[in-house]
């Protein structure tokens, strides 16, 4: 007898997890009961944002909750927190330990169990914080890193001295271990790339005191640790437990979304780690002599030229990159600079989220208009996401500024201008000084983003699969692929020479021939085709072809540049094609709450870069556009775009470049 199930009938119940699938191996065969029955992935989270999260946040000398998504109480987990512009402990709090203990990585101390005003609870999406000056300073800016308890990433336990079972459901790839009732040295013990382990101090820069036999003898397996074999210290401990490309996320439950490994640089030039996978956070820390540890973070500006990082072992301050960042992240893993000096380094690194596909084209997107206030400083909120690309436009033209793109991935002082060929710009704090955690503060160039005589439009973007992506890259003038992390083949994608003048190509499934032709975004021309301009992407890469001219730089040669990658996403974003009928027509995107934004280029004929957006407006008679491709001012009073239910409408009204008879026009709609 068939039972039924959410999402349909099964003709057997779903399979129990069982001690070998508890920490997410599945058989395909399971696998499909569970999807039929809509409950897969069972027992979750599979996806790495629920489990991580890098959360900035800046202290009000009071009380104040953190609302990242993870869930402490239900599931236990470790806080982290540290003062970003103010001298302050590395404050390590856990749930195993409870609210009333800490652990600082910069000493060698005993817990400290006197402190009632640091962290006041944990909670199922965060945790509350107290008026602890050390975690919640009035005005100071603090960072805090939250690893939630999960077989194949992350586990705590405490212990006396000797063996200790742990849940980890893997062989950990870092020990980090630690006693809380007698003042001794932390432990690190950290996976090698060859398997081997290395014995660290979080706590000081000294280099390896392991070899070979010690890591042996330490019995590290899938469910033991002995700590007695290479610690010689007293009292309780506690221990993180950190995996190592154990899978077990994403829908299949075969990604990977931590890694622990090893990387011997030479000392000078670009050095490549390559993960599987694009990270969000590193720890990293010479082994073979003395050094600093240091954690990066993709919230802080991972890859930008004045990136910042924080030392573990001590309380100074956030620090920052001079010149080219210290660390890159790419699509497949992260690059070093010559920052470091030539040794082995031992790191572990957190995949960047979110995996989960959006539902929603709100917790991706947001238009939000504002009225500039003349400072600088001036912060842009309300996108309800942490905004990963952010493209500006003046409403009042030429007069208020131009149009900006502006990213995390790249930093914030990185611009460039989508009217012009220009190369990129990047002034340290000028435009956009830092991207928030639902928006972005403007910079010094306050006249030019928030000048209080004019009104400004800033389309945020989050980076998600199904929706939208970026990836930079270095061109090497020759047919190539390159990874990118869409997870679906993507339709459209927008490619940009930063370090020289070139105009802005455009390519995509949409257009006539998804290898030959393309558009320019700085130009109103209608579609071009150069043979084997590009190659067809895939759902994990996008190429180009060897017919690139080098007047149309998207792979030159020691050139960098930067691709952003959309496509259609159920319910989230369209990205289509339609032909122009010079009578009202309704462009059905599949969409149930109707469009938010809309661009639409006509590729046949010349016509500009038309956009629409609700924050402006897009209902009869109120539908101000303005043109990527041009500084023009916004233009108002026209009835040419609405919004309707299912996508958005084309009225009888619109002009020959939005809907001329038998006229071919592409477009790109979000929910």
């Amino acid at each position: 007898m068939s039972e039924r199930f959410p999402g349909g009938f099964m003709t057997q119940s779903p399979p129990t997890p069982s001690a070998s699938n508890a920490t997410g191996i599945w058989t395909l065969d399971q696998q499909e009961q569970l999807k039929q029955a809509g409950q897969w992935p069972p027992n979750g989270p599979f996806f790495i944002e629920d489990l991580f999260s890098t959360w900035l946040y800046t202290g009000n000398g009071s009380t104040q909750t953190i609302t990242n998504g993870i869930d402490l109480s239900g599931k236990g987990g470790l806080v982290w927190l540290k003062g970003r512009d103010v001298i302050s402990n590395n404050t390590l709090a856990d749930t195993t330990r409870g609210t009333g203990s800490y652990i600082y990585s910069n000493t060698a101390d005993a817990a400290d169990t006197g402190v009632t005003s640091f962290i006041t609870s944990f909670n199922t999406t965060g945790f509350s914080l107290g008026s602890g000056s050390g975690v919640n300073q009035s005005t100071k800016l603090f960072t805090s890193w939250t690893f939630r308890k999960q077989p194949k990433f992350f586990d705590i336990q405490t212990w006396t001295n000797g063996v200790v079972n742990h849940n980890l459901g893997s062989v950990p790839g870092c020990i980090i271990y630690k006693s809380t009732t007698v003042a001794e040295d932390w432990w690190v013990l950290s996976r090698k790339s060859d398997g081997t382990y290395v014995s660290l101090s979080l706590n000081t820069t000294g280099a390896n005191q392991f070899t070979a036999a010690n890591a042996a003898a330490a019995g590290i397996t899938a469910t033991t640790f002995d700590s007695s074999i290479v610690f010689g210290g007293s009292g309780t401990l506690v221990g993180y437990f950190f995996a190592h490309n154990a899978g077990g996320f994403g829908l299949t439950g075969t990604d990977n979304v931590i890694s622990c490994g090893s990387k011997t640089l030479v000392g000078s030039g670009v050095e490549t780690v390559t993960l599987g996978y694009e990270p969000q956070w590193v720890l990293w820390k010479l082994a073979s002599s003395t050094g600093n540890w240091h954690i990066v973070d993709v919230m802080r500006g991972m890859s930008q030229t004045s990136a910042a990082f924080l030392v573990p072992n001590q309380t100074g301050a956030e620090a920052v990159a001079s010149g080219a960042p210290y660390f890159t992240a790419t699509s497949t893993g992260f690059s070093t600079q010559d920052y470091f000096a030539a040794g082995d380094y031992i790191y572990i690194a957190i995949r960047r989220g979110p995996m989960k596909v959006p539902t929603s084209g709100t917790s991706v997107f947001a238009p939000i208009a504002y009225a500039g206030t003349n400072t600088a400083g001036q912060v842009i909120s309300g996108a309800s996401f942490p905004p990963d690309l952010s493209i500006f436009q003046s409403r009042a033209g030429a007069g208020g500024a131009v149009g900006m793109f502006d990213d995390r991935l790249r930093g914030g002082t990185a611009y460039l201008p989508p009217s012009s060929t220009a190369a990129e710009g990047n002034t340290a704090g000028y435009y956009i000084r830092s991207f928030n955690m639902d928006g972005v503060t403007y910079g010094t160039a306050y006249l030019d983003y928030t000048n209080s005589a004019y009104n400004y439009i800033n389309w945020m973007f989050a980076r998600a699969p199904g929706f939208f992506d970026e990836v930079c890259y270095t061109g090497d003038d020759a047919a190539r692929t390159l990874a990118h992390n869409l997870n679906v083949a993507p339709e459209l994608w927008i490619i940009k020479r930063r370090s020289g003048v070139s105009s802005w190509v455009i390519g995509g499934s949409v257009l006539t021939s998804i290898t030959n032709s393309f558009l320019i975004l700085n130009s109103n021309f209608s579609v071009g085709s150069i043979t084997n301009f590009f190659t067809a992407p895939t759902a994990t890469t996008f190429g180009f072809g060897s017919g690139a001219p080098s007047d149309i730089s998207i792979n030159a040669s020691g050139s960098t540049y930067v691709a952003y990658l959309f496509a259609s996403c159920l319910g989230v974003s369209k990205v289509g094609s339609y032909t122009g009928t010079g009578t009202t027509q309704t462009i059905n995107c599949g969409f149930t709450g109707g469009a938010r934004f809309v661009m639409i280029k006509r590729t046949d004929s010349t016509g500009d870069w038309y956009v629409w957006d609700t924050a402006r407006g897009m209902i009869p008679a109120n539908d101000p556009y303005l043109l990527i491709n041009s500084t023009a001012a916004e233009v108002t009073g026209t009835d040419y775009v609405d919004t309707a239910a299912t996508g958005f409408e084309i009225t009888s009204t619109a002009p020959a470049a939005i809907n001329a008879s038998g006229g071919t026009f592409i477009y790109l709609a979000i929910a």
